[in-house]
């Protein structure tokens, strides 16, 4: 649709256009956030081992994470409302599969389908608003998103830990049903469609493929691992996971229309903040994987509390993360992407002050404070650096790349982390061995944030926060950065003024 005759926010129009784009997020989120409450309930009700667990997360994750891209390119050339729409009614079924699981493995498949119904619906969130809203209202359209999205997160704990304490786990997925059929509804008749007109028609299948076979084989691999120890199989599966690895990159680099361009990386800039990035959320996906469990296990919170547990983390990167984002474009992101990780590397010390018998108010907030304080000083100008290190005409790739990063770190840290910590198949089961295998775990999350803040002060520059490629005289200017094109749930594209969103992941 023609971006300058677009809709109004202040219009009904618009505001439907927002509920749609804002629930369907919401369920995405609300999903992920609950089901790691969820995992001991799960665990007790459905027989399941650690890995049962591991993959209960891991399946969605992986799928999400290998099809997202593709997801926000189908979008862009078969209409990003239609995408949205089949999404949305993908996640509801395969919600209501999860719903019915009447075991582990059952659980696990229905979990890897919804994570392709999911990388259909997120993408299309923030693309229909910054495909939908005319230019001088988007950045408030994108901020109402945000600030909604963070409601929908904030209150995720609340409802999820209620459902599972007080009905059945199951709810957690049931829930969808009403809310997709509603998304749906809304967005057929008050959602305009929209296309880029200049997408490849083609989508990149093989490279999707190959992703998802790559990751597959590396997350059984390194789950197995832990399981049965370096079996033949376990080692046939690493070594295939690196041989489809070195095939993603072949086909990437051969495809005209490659999923990821491979030349995005020769921005120095660029790649030292999606390593970054890849620490940064290893450490986080760990620590909520393994925090959830300890105060559940170890600590006897009640999922309601454990969920809620979380709660400031939400407040204060709700609160200030605008703030800091600003404050990043002004003097850089390298001062906030340094200390940001160190202060969330020392709350990883201090979380392991969790364990039997742990008080909230003494031993879980601080940390969590200080865990949000640093979060909100990381959080925005990352994703900034990242937008605004890669040319323009890539800023939407750049966007997905950098969220498919962010999933995989933690695909692989869910993986690996019990491994590496000691937490076998059945201690989970038994709190004192948890505990001892939770206590090593922090220090290796410790580690993973530490690195994250030294590599931020070594290789991203001091410069300021405007796109490492800018068109000269001679060279025209680059046209998709002005569609403002998004495959993934990310901040607003093209301008830098507006990379100040705190849910950009």
């Amino acid at each position: 649709m023609d971006q300058s005759v677009g809709l109004r926010t202040g219009t009904a129009r618009g505001r439907w256009v927002l509920l749609a784009t804002v629930l369907g997020s919401g369920i995405a989120s609300l999903d992920a956030t609950v089901v790691n409450i969820a995992l001991p309930t799960i665990g007790r009700d459905l027989g399941a081992t650690l890995a049962g667990l591991q993959w209960t997360l891991n399946g969605y994750t992986l799928t999400l994470a290998a099809f997202i891209l593709l997801g926000g390119s189908l979008g862009d050339v078969w209409g990003r409302r239609r995408i949205f729409q089949i999404g949305t009614l993908a996640f509801a079924a395969t919600s209501l599969l999860c719903a019915l699981a009447p075991t582990i493995e059952v659980l696990v498949g229905a979990r890897i389908l919804q994570g392709v119904a999911g990388a259909l619906l997120t993408p299309g969130s923030l693309a229909i608003i910054a495909a939908s809203f005319c230019a001088r209202d988007r950045a408030a359209a994108i901020g109402a998103w945000s600030g909604f999205s963070g409601v929908t997160a904030a209150a995720g704990p609340f409802v999820g830990g209620y459902l599972i304490q007080h009905l059945s786990w199951r709810w957690i997925f049931l829930i969808n049903l009403p809310l997709a059929l509603l998304v749906v509804v809304i967005a057929q008749r008050h959602v305009p469609e929209s296309r880029d007109v200049d997408a490849p028609r083609r989508t990149d299948v093989a490279g999707a493929l190959t992703c998802v076979l790559t990751l597959a084989l590396l997350t059984f691999g390194l789950i197995r691992w832990g399981a049965d120890g370096m079996s033949p199989l376990v080692a046939s599966s690493l070594v295939t996971a690196v041989a489809a690895g070195i095939g993603f990159v072949v086909v990437e680099r051969r495809s005209s229309h490659p999923m990821i361009p491979l030349d995005i990386f020769r921005s120095t800039r660029f790649t030292a903040a999606n390593l970054v990035t890849f620490l940064m959320y290893a450490a986080l996906a760990g620590v909520f994987f393994l925090l959830s469990l300890q105060l559940q296990i170890v600590s006897g919170f009640s999922p309601i509390a454990a969920g809620a547990a979380l709660l400031p983390v939400t407040a204060l990167m709700l609160l200030g993360s605008a703030r800091v984002g600003r404050l990043a474009q002004r003097f850089g992101p390298r001062p906030f992407m340094t200390v940001g990780p160190l202060v969330c590397a020392v709350a990883m010390l201090l979380l392991r002050q969790v364990g039997v018998g742990a008080s909230y108010w003494f031993d879980v907030l601080p940390a969590i404070a200080v865990f949000g304080v640093g979060l909100t000083l990381t959080v925005s100008p990352l994703t900034t650096a990242v937008l605004t290190s890669a040319p323009q005409r890539h800023s939407g790739v750049a966007s997905g790349v950098n969220n498919a990063v962010a999933r995989t770190a933690g695909l692989l840290a869910v993986a690996v982390l019990p491994l590496a910590a000691g937490i076998g198949e059945s201690s989970y089961l038994v709190p004192a061995q948890f505990d001892a295998g939770y206590q090593r775990a922090l220090i290796g999350c410790a580690v993973l944030l530490a690195t994250a803040g030294v590599l931020s002060a070594l290789l991203i520059g001091s410069r300021g926060l405007t796109p490492e490629h800018e068109p000269t005289a001679s060279e025209p200017p680059d046209r998709p950065a002005e569609r403002y094109h998004c495959g993934v749930d990310a901040p607003a594209l093209g301008r830098p003024a507006s990379l100040t969103d705190p849910a950009a992941h």
